[in-house]
C-alpha cells in the first residue's frame, strides 16, 4: 500500500479533462426493478462522461460498456488504493469502505489477501455449507407455512437466510445479529442528514469486529474468521487490522447482495406466471436462470467505489487524464447490447456470457459462490414446497426500498 500512496500523491493535484458536458447523476431511481433510464441513455448516448454526484468533491468519469468496464477493472492504470484519503464522489455521505479493506488495495497486495480469502470460499467448502444452509431454508419455511396464509416473504425468509448463514459461518452470537444489521443498513443509507450516524455505526462495527477476532486469534474455533485468523500463504498471515476489516467486509457483504437478490428474484418470478411455471415443471433449469437473473436485475442504483487513473488513458473516444476519478457501472455492463443479445429481455435460455453483478477483476466478490449456493438451495426448497405460491398484492402495490443505495421489496406479501 505504501507504493500505491506514493503514485497517487504524484497525481492526485492533476487537472480533470475539460468536457463541455457535465452530468448531475443522483443515482436515486427507484421504480420497482425498472432500469434506471438515465443509466440507459448514459450508455447509448455517451458511453464514457463525466458526472458529478450528490456526496464529495469535484467530478468524475462514468464507464459503461461491457469492454470498457473490463479494462478498467483489470488494467493496472486505474487503482482502488489511490481514492485513499480522497473526497471522492459517491453515492454515500459517508464513504462505505475502510482503509484496510481489500476493496481499496491493488494487486499484488490485494492478490495476498485475496488467496487467504478466498480458501474459505472454494468449491468443496461453499459445498460443505450447502447441507447447513438447507436446514436453515428448511427451518425458515416450515415457521412461515406454521404461521399461515399469506405470509411476508422478505421478513421470513430474504431477511434472515443470508444474515443466519454468514453470521454462522463467521461464528456471531445469534443475539448480536440484530444490531449488526441494523448498524450495516445504516452505513448504506443515501440521506445527508445519516452522516454522523454512518460514521457512528463504521466505527461501532470496526470495534466489534477488532474485538471478536483478536479473541478468535487467541482461541480459534471451526468458524470462519478463526480459519481466517489462522491461514497461511506460505509465510503471510493477515495482520490484525487486516483480519478485523476483512470480518467486517464479510458480514456486510456476505448479506446484502443475496437479501435483497432474495426479494428481487422472489417478486420477478412472482410476476411471471409463464417462467415459474416452466420452473416447476424442469427445476434443473433453475441455476442457469438465477445467473440470467443475477444479470437481468438492477439491485443496486448506481455505482460503488471508484478508481483512480495513473495516468492518461484514452478509452471509448476520450483521454482520461492522470488524477481523474473513475466510476464503472455494472449494472449498465449487464445491459450492454454488443455483448449481451436483446440485452432488456429476461432470457434464461440465452448463450452464457459471465455478467458483472458480482463485479470483475481483482475486486470480483469472493463470496459469489456463497450467494449463489443460498440462492439455488431457497428457490428448489421453496418451489418444491409451495407449489400454489403467488402474490397477495397487485405488483403496483408492493413498496420499495427507497433510501438506500439497494433496490427491493420493503415487503412481499405471498399465499399458496
Amino acid at each position: 500500500m505504501e507504493n500505491t500512496s506514493v503514485r497517487h500523491a504524484s497525481v492526485r493535484h492533476a487537472p480533470a479533462q475539460e468536457k463541455e458536458t457535465v452530468r448531475s447523476c443522483p443515482f436515486d431511481f427507484a421504480e420497482q426493478l425498472e432500469f434506471d433510464p438515465q443509466l440507459k441513455e448514459l450508455l447509448t448516448e455517451e458511453p464514457v462522461s463525466r458526472i458529478r454526484m450528490a456526496y464529495g468533491e469535484g467530478e468524475a468519469w462514468l464507464v459503461t460498456r461491457y469492454e470498457d468496464v473490463r479494462t478498467v477493472t483489470t488494467d493496472r492504470r486505474f487503482s482502488r488504493g489511490a481514492v485513499l484519503g480522497r473526497d471522492f464522489p459517491r453515492m454515500t455521505p459517508e464513504p462505505i469502505v475502510q482503509a484496510e479493506s481489500i476493496n481499496l488495495m491493488d494487486p499484488p497486495a490485494s492478490s495476498r489477501l485475496r488467496s487467504l480469502v478466498a480458501k474459505s470460499f472454494t468449491p468443496r467448502c461453499v459445498e460443505q455449507m450447502r447441507p447447513g444452509t438447507q436446514r436453515v431454508v428448511d427451518r425458515l419455511l416450515d415457521e412461515m407455512e406454521a404461521e399461515g396464509s399469506p405470509a411476508d416473504f422478505v421478513a421470513r425468509v430474504s431477511s434472515p437466510l443470508p444474515l443466519i448463514t454468514i453470521c454462522e459461518a463467521l461464528g456471531i452470537p445469534e443475539a448480536d445479529r440484530p444490531w449488526l444489521r441494523a448498524h450495516a443498513m445504516t452505513m448504506m443509507s443515501v440521506g445527508a442528514a445519516g452522516k454522523e450516524d454512518a460514521v457512528r455505526a463504521k466505527a461501532e462495527l470496526r470495534g466489534y469486529f477488532t474485538e471478536l477476532t483478536a479473541e478468535r486469534r487467541r482461541s480459534p474455533g471451526q468458524d470462519l474468521i478463526s480459519t481466517l485468523a489462522t491461514a497461511r500463504d506460505g509465510d503471510e498471515l493477515l495482520d490484525d487490522k487486516e483480519l478485523a476489516v476483512m470480518a467486517m467486509v464479510l458480514l456486510i457483504t456476505g448479506q446484502d447482495t443475496t437479501t435483497y437478490e432474495l426479494g428481487n428474484i422472489a417478486y420477478t418470478l412472482l410476476t411471471r406466471p409463464d417462467l415459474l411455471k416452466t420452473l416447476r415443471a424442469e427445476p434443473e433449469r433453475l441455476p442457469r436462470t438465477i445467473d440470467e437473473l443475477l444479470r437481468y436485475i438492477p439491485f443496486r442504483k448506481g455505482v460503488g467505489i471508484p478508481r483512480i487513473a495513473m495516468e492518461d488513458v484514452e478509452l471509448g473516444g476520450v483521454t482520461i487524464k492522470a488524477g481523474d476519478v473513475v466510476h464503472v457501472s455494472y449494472l449498465t455492463a449487464n445491459r450492454d447490447g454488443a455483448k449481451f443479445d436483446r440485452p432488456d429481455e429476461l432470457d434464461p435460455d440465452r448463450p452464457s456470457i459471465p455478467h458483472m453483478t458480482f463485479g470483475w477483476g481483482a475486486h470480483h466478490c469472493l463470496g459469489a459462490p456463497l450467494a449463489t449456493m443460498e440462492l439455488e438451495v431457497a428457490f428448489t426448497t421453496l418451489l418444491a414446497r409451495f407449489p400454489g405460491l403467488r402474490l397477495d398484492a397487485a405488483p403496483e402495490d408492493i413498496r420499495w426500498n427507497t433510501t438506500s443505495i439497494w433496490r427491493y421489496p420493503l415487503a412481499l406479501p405471498v399465499t399458496w
